[in-house]
């Protein structure tokens, strides 16, 4: 692997680069909330050869979006549910106006 190869893979926002301990950090969090949220199965940490966990930056947005709900006093649990709630709602939204653009590109209307 070059040089060039490990550089681009730290803006991969998909790169599993951050450690538990790092992540938790970065959130200003413990590891055991990234516990709880991977038990919720909001994130899905991929592992090292070791067995360590690996967050990447996609899965900290995430994680911190769960956080601000569960800074908010709701529980681990639902704060997760709501944040796939609002991801599925966002990509529907997303489908339906790329569907009603194929629509009208292919029945324009015409002017009377």
């Amino acid at each position: 692997m070059t040089t060039d190869d490990s550089l681009s893979r730290l803006e991969d926002d998909d790169y599993p680069a951050y450690t538990m301990g790092r992540a938790a950090e970065v959130l200003g969090t413990t590891p055991a909330f990234l516990r709880a949220i991977g038990e919720a199965r909001l994130i899905t940490p991929l592992r090292s050869e070791g067995g360590h966990r690996r967050y990447s930056r996609y899965q900290l947005r995430i994680a911190a979006r769960a956080r601000e709900i569960v800074d908010q006093g709701t529980p681990v649990e639902a704060a997760c549910r709501i944040v796939i709630l609002e991801d599925q709602l966002e990509e529907a939204q997303r489908l339906n106006a790329e569907y009603r653009r194929s629509a009208t590109d292919q029945h324009p209307r015409t002017a009377a």
